[in-house]
């Protein structure tokens, strides 16, 4: 099984940047995007149900905002809209597919880099997440989260850790609910399974060089329980080709969908 993870800013941006056609070649199973930017209504039928699969939509509210999507292979036998929280919802920020006993979600945490009001709100999401993940880990339900989790983890998670310290994205609170998230909340971080390297990033700034730099931040993940990481044999990170500021993030599974489908 292979699962790609991307930040898409604008799905019809991406598109326009050869999205789609790379995706065509890429033999996945499914494929998490987030800030999507759009409704789905508002959507050429060749962005919003590409031929061959199965996809799902969870939007903002507000226009031209945040929102996050699934395309999937395989037909789910359950779709979750949302976490359950109105303002969250509001923004669209999680959808999750059911393949019997494994779930793959795509997630869209908030940025608190614009100010104080939304840095607030990410914290507020963070207090609202980890009690569902952990009730979510205790319930025997294998899980594979994928998105955009705006926070860096460690020093080796971005180039300028030193000067960023104080800043929305490698906070110490923040980190420090990513170590109970890989603690006690009993969650693995894939990529890192796979890659432990240094200079692995998923975003760059839009400012200066940093791309051609490799000035970057790893902020996209596929969050996993530790027997499907113990399934996972591959992870990439995609550069060749540029459809966002963040790099689609690929990992392959020894597993099949139908191995979590009781009969």
């Amino acid at each position: 099984m292979r699962i790609i993870s991307l930040n898409c800013n604008g799905i019809r941006s991406a598109h326009k940047k050869g999205f789609y056609q790379w995706l065509s070649r890429q033999r996945a199973d499914i494929v998490c995007l987030q800030e999507i930017k759009a409704k789905a209504e508002q959507l050429d039928p060749t962005i919003k149900s590409p031929r061959g699969w199965h996809t799902y939509f969870m939007e903002a509210v507000k226009p031209g905002y945040s929102g996050v999507a699934v395309f999937s292979k395989h037909e789910p036998d359950n779709v979750t809209y949302g976490l359950g929280h109105e303002f969250f919802d509001n923004e669209g920020r999680y959808l999750q597919l059911d393949f019997g006993k494994l779930s793959v979600a795509s997630i869209y945490l908030p940025s608190g880099s614009s100010g104080e009001v939304r840095q607030q709100a990410k914290f507020d999401f963070l207090d609202m997440f980890m009690p569902l993940l952990k009730r979510r880990r205790k319930s025997g339900q294998e899980f594979v989260l994928c998105g955009d989790w705006n926070i860096a983890h460690k020093e080796i998670d971005l180039r300028n850790w030193r000067s960023n310290q104080k800043n929305s994205g490698f906070l110490p609170e923040e980190r420090s609910w990513m170590d109970k998230l890989f603690g006690e909340a009993g969650y693995v971080d894939g990529f890192r399974v796979i890659n432990a390297e240094p200079d692995q990033y998923t975003w760059w700034s839009n400012r200066g060089q940093a791309w051609d730099n490799n000035v970057g931040w790893r902020l996209d993940y596929q969050i996993v329980t530790p027997s499907i990481a113990e399934k996972l044999t591959a992870a990439k990170i995609y550069k060749a080709a540029r459809f966002s500021d963040h790099a689609p993030l690929i990992m392959d599974y020894k597993m099949d969908v139908q191995d979590f489908i009781t009969t």
